[in-house]
């Protein structure tokens, strides 16, 4: 369990100022993820280079990743301070600056190491948006700032893969790294000004925490993105003899999935466009199937896979970035969930490369995807149900603590089947509804830890329910009925 600071705002901000602030803020974070995707990241920029010199790449590139993955999942560990996260960012960008230049120069022992210590900053680069997020951007406007992000770094991307396509890789790769100052220089626009921070710690409200829904959207993240993973491995170097339609094409589904989603108004329901971007990445590996591997069946399939793509990825930012709401930290919360992207591709990718080294049928890969689909199709509506349990709980413990001591006493006798539990248990189902955690339940009571879980057990048991989410709900939705 996780507590969480109760945020109220400094100050009021103009429409003008609101603008200046998204555009920096969007621009700290595009610029260097665009680094990422165009160089670090499996990017046209770094296969061009390892290309160019005749070098055979796989460790190369999965050695970036796995780098990458390790700097976003163990870094927000130890972001617990405004300070730290500053100063992490800032060194994150120099380091990755750093060990990029020696690809400007021939092969050496520092191309690899300069991408395996490039990939884990940045991880720790990308881990602290989690923080910047929660402190300078409204939840209600997170979304669309996500959404900014991702659409802005991928036109980049593909500004990049043009110039290295059309002028020359290592003017590409010198863009890449004009990218990774930028986004210091827009970071510094950002902290600079104190009237762009929207919420400053206050009150301590303990919310019920995120543990199992994160990890639920973990699992989740991994199972689809090794769909990504599958593409870039096994799908993508069917159209090598295509390159200015790849070039130009790939990354544009991506972009207009990723605006359709921004733009629906804030009470669409999101879930039935999951089911539809399931259904069209299904359609895009049947389609590696049937259709020809010519301009048409390259657009149909990128179309149809990358759009899926962009639902797939905008729903878990957005959902992380509701997560935020419900810890203290938010860099770890952020970065674990980025991180699980990561994994799905290392691990989509690993199955590509087997199977193209056995030399794998199409069919052979395109089963295997839909395999890896119905499971994503079985575990979206748990995903989803625990995701309206913590924002129903959220909201209910943060209205109970918002009432006066004897209306919180009243709703406990008030509670629907109150009269089940014992006097011990009525006093952890008051702590529970107030948000402690089993850690503060017990100093408070002065009983053991254990023993708090065994109370709670029975009260969950009492009232049927699993977890403390649905046991908040219950309860609540019980005394309104």
């Amino acid at each position: 369990m996780l507590s969480q600071t109760k945020n109220t705002p400094t100050g009021i901000m103009d429409a003008n100022t609101t603008r200046k602030k998204h555009i920096i803020f969007v621009g700290g974070f595009s610029l260097p993820f665009a680094y990422i995707l165009s160089f670090l990241f499996e990017g046209r920029v770094l296969y061009s280079i390892l290309d160019h010199f005749e070098i055979y790449f796989p460790g190369y590139i999965f050695a970036a990743i796995v780098a990458h993955f390790l700097g976003l999942f163990a870094c927000g560990w130890f972001l617990k301070s405004q300070i730290i996260i500053q100063r992490v960012r800032f060194i994150s960008i120099i380091i990755c600056f750093l060990m990029t230049l020696p690809f400007l120069f021939l092969p050496s022992v520092f191309w690899r190491i300069g991408l395996i210590i490039s990939g884990f900053s940045s991880g720790c680069l990308m881990t602290t948006l989690g923080y910047y997020l929660k402190k300078y951007i409204w939840k209600k406007h997170r979304l669309k700032i996500v959404a900014d992000i991702l659409i802005c770094s991928n036109l980049l991307m593909i500004i990049i893969y043009c110039v290295d396509l059309y002028v020359s890789t290592f003017v590409g790769l010198f863009l890449s790294l004009l990218c990774l100052l930028g986004g210091m220089i827009f970071l510094c626009l950002l902290i600079r000004e104190p009237q762009f921070i929207v919420e400053e710690a206050s009150k301590t409200v303990n919310t019920y925490g995120v543990k199992q829904p994160l990890q639920i959207l973990f699992v989740f993240v991994i199972i689809i993105t090794i769909n990504s993973g599958l593409m870039y491995q096994v799908i993508n170097p069917q159209f090598n003899h295509l390159p200015d339609i790849v070039t130009l094409y790939w990354a544009i589904p991506y972009i207009i999935a990723l605006a359709i989603m921004r733009y629906l108004p804030s009470d669409t329901k999101r879930s039935p466009f999951l089911y539809i971007a399931l259904i069209m990445l299904m359609s895009a590996f049947v389609g590696f199937i049937l259709l020809e591997h010519n301009v048409t069946g390259y657009l149909i399939i990128n179309t149809l896979m990358l759009g899926s793509f962009g639902v797939f990825d905008l729903f878990w930012w957005s959902v992380l970035g509701d997560m935020l709401e419900y810890t203290t930290n938010p860099s770890k919360v952020f970065g674990i969930g980025l991180s699980a992207n990561v994994l799905g591709v290392l691990v989509g990718g690993a199955l590509g490369y087997l199977a193209n080294q056995h030399e794998f049928s199409k069919t052979e890969i395109t089963v295997l995807a839909l395999v890896v689909l119905c499971i994503t199709t079985l575990l979206l509506p748990v995903l989803n149900r625990q995701l309206v349990l913590l924002l129903k709980s959220h909201t209910y413990l943060e209205a109970y603590n918002q009432m006066a001591e004897f209306q919180q006493t009243k709703m406990i006798q008030e509670t629907i089947g109150i009269e089940m539990l014992t006097n011990r248990e009525k006093e952890v189902l008051e702590q529970i509804l107030s948000g402690k955690t089993n850690h503060m339940i017990a100093q408070k009571l002065s009983i053991t830890e254990s023993t708090v879980k065994t109370h709670a057990g029975n009260i969950y048991s009492k009232y049927e329910v699993n977890t403390r989410a649905e046991l908040i709900s219950t309860l609540w939705l019980g005394r309104q009925s």
